[in-house]
């Protein structure tokens, strides 16, 4: 099943954030203050001039797929990552307490999104927390530390937005956060994923002693529409 992740995207948008999804059969995204995420089949080959037609100008996306891609008409490429798409594969049974950790609501939307523009762990808007199951530490009624879910393809759930304050690192929050998701997640009876940058050490080394592996490369284009 894990050939889903090899278009993750779009998968997504045909199946678990199918409430989420505006476009047509053929090109499918979300609203900008969701996600910049854009998918559309891969042999599909008007897909990034269906977007044009879409989209209004100034309107950046973000396409997600194992092969690369050359700059298409229309839209100028602004960040190309090397990324890697990582499957979980440890233990089915996580036994902890997560006594510190707290669900996060609206009312926090201007943490978070503040905590991700000073973390950078990808696009983060004002409306992404609707992809459901957010949680974070508190540090003296401050929001120091966040993961929570994005990409729904079918049996399998993305955590994303892994991150934690530059003043609060070290202190095991960003591996508590994981594994309460992996819980949720398994709980849930979904096998969970995620992306990250090939070059964040920090961060490939906790998810391999996770019991996440290696599934495949992954290529975000990050565009704007011209």
């Amino acid at each position: 099943m894990s050939y889903l992740l090899h278009n993750p995207v779009y998968n997504a948008l045909r199946s678990g954030d199918e409430a989420l999804c505006f476009g047509t059969d053929n090109v499918k995204y979300f609203d900008e203050a969701v996600s910049p995420f854009v998918g559309f089949d891969e042999n599909y080959t008007n897909g990034f001039d269906d977007l044009h037609d879409l989209l209004p100008a100034g309107r950046k996306i973000l396409y997600a797929i194992p092969s690369p891609v050359p700059p298409p008409p229309g839209w100028q490429v602004q960040h190309d990552i090397k990324g890697l798409q990582f499957v979980y594969e440890g233990v089915k049974d996580i036994k902890n307490e997560f006594a510190d950790v707290q669900p996060l609501k609206e009312k926090h939307i201007p943490e978070m999104v503040q905590l991700a523009a000073l973390t950078k762990p990808g696009p983060f808007g004002t409306g992404t927390i609707k992809f459901g199951s957010y949680h974070g530490i508190f540090n003296n009624d401050k929001l120091v530390a966040m993961t929570g879910q994005r990409l729904h393809v079918q049996n399998y759930t993305e955590i994303s937005a892994v991150c934690t304050h530059p003043d609060h690192l070290g202190k095991g929050y960003a591996y508590t956060l994981l594994q309460h998701q992996l819980q949720l997640i398994l709980q849930q009876g979904q096998h969970p994923f995620l992306h990250v940058r090939e070059d964040n050490d920090r961060a490939i080394a906790l998810y391999k002693r996770l019991g996440f592996t290696i599934c495949r490369p992954m290529n975000f284009y990050f565009m704007k529409r011209l």
